[in-house]
Formats: structure tokens, C-alpha cells, sequence
């Protein structure tokens, strides 16, 4: 079973690196960016078929090692 999980800096939590992106590409060139938040992004193959397992299985990997909880949200699909 496949999954896709998006981890993300919380509302309000400063991100630097998505503004020395949002920096860069102004040196570059590229107008009508408002502003760069930079996260993280994880293609998860799981040896179950059960969904609820999956399910639990990814939460336990967020919650345990993928994302810091205080500081950092969370989001997983699962693609069956």
C-alpha cells in the first residue's frame, strides 16, 4: 500500500528557509510571489492491505519521527 505524507511548518511558526527562497527567486526574476513556505514531502510504501493499519501506521511515523509535532503539521493519503 502506498501513501504520500506532507509535513509542513505550523501557522505562524517563522520559516527561514521559505524566505531565503521567496528571496532568491526575486534575485531571479520570478514577480508575483507573495510569499514561500517550505516543507517536506514523503512517499511511504507499507507492506499491509488493511487500511485501518496503514492508517495507524502512519500516524505513529508522524507523530514518532516524520514531523515535530510543536512546530510542525502533519497531513498522509493513502493510494491503496
Amino acid at each position: 500500500m502506498k501513501a504520500r505524507v506532507t509535513v509542513t511548518l505550523k501557522t505562524g511558526v517563522l520559516d527561514p528557509q521559505g524566505k531565503a527562497i521567496e528571496g532568491a527567486l526575486g534575485s531571479l526574476g520570478v514577480a508575483g510571489v507573495e510569499s514561500v513556505r517550505q516543507g517536506k514531502l514523503f512517499d511511504v510504501e507499507l507492506k499491509t492491505s488493511d487500511p485501518a493499519e496503514a492508517e495507524a501506521t502512519l500516524k505513529a511515523m508522524c507523530e514518532r519521527l516524520l514531523a515535530n509535532t510543536v512546530i510542525e503539521s502533519y497531513r498522509y493519503e493513502i493510494a491503496g
